[in-house]
Formats: structure tokens, sequence, C-alpha cells
């Protein structure tokens, strides 16, 4: 018997914190640091992730297949031998893009009742 992929709506809703991350990792890959201060950048400093938060949830998405490690660095110069670095996988990617399409509609459905944010 064939295993079928995983559908990316199976992962819905997702928790912010995975939500964050995939969205940090959606342009390149990060080290866990980098992660925290793009989620914060992002966010306008709404959101501030801290250290058990963030890799708590990563591994608990690398054990879901959501992102992987990467072996990729920048200049080794520049760079700390110690730090890992994370990227989205493809169902990292296409889970997000099904949690943004879940997202924009519940927005819709506020944006038709006329909620307004305050």
């Amino acid at each position: 018997m064939t295993k079928r992929p995983p559908d990316p709506r199976d992962f819905l809703p997702l928790t912010p914190a995975i939500a964050h991350i995939l969205l940090a990792l959606a342009d390149e890959d990060r080290h866990g640091y980098a992660i925290m201060q793009e989620i914060e950048r992002m966010t306008e400093g709404a959101v501030r992730m801290g250290p058990g938060t963030l890799y708590g949830t990563l591994k608990r998405m690398l054990a879901s297949r959501l992102v992987e490690e990467t072996d990729a660095r920048p200049d080794p110069a520049l760079d700390d031998e110690r730090r890992r670095y994370y990227r989205a996988t493809p169902l990292g990617t296409a889970v997000l893009a099904a949690e943004t399409e879940r997202m924009a509609a519940l927005l819709g459905a506020a944006r038709a009742k006329r909620v307004r944010a305050r």
C-alpha cells in the first residue's frame, strides 16, 4: 500500500508560533536567533518569541517535516559554526499557503460582517 502525502490542510489551523516561524523562513534559510529577530521585525515588536518556544516548536516542526536543517551557510568568516540553519520544506511552504488562504477567508468574513480592528 502506498502512503499518501500529507494534505497541508490537515495541519490547520496553525499555532501562532508555527505560523510565524514558517513565515520567517518563507524567503530565506535562517538560524534560530535570526528567526526570532525576523518574527519581531515582521510584527513590529508585537511578537517576541523566546528560545524555549522557538526551539520546542522547531523540534515539533522537524518531526512533522514542515522544516528541515540545512548545511548551507553564509561566508564561514561571518558565521558561527555552532548555529543550526533551518528552511521550510515543500510541505511547510504548502501548509503556510493553506493557512494564509484560511486566514484570508476569515478576514473576508469579518469584513463582510463589518468587524473592525481597534
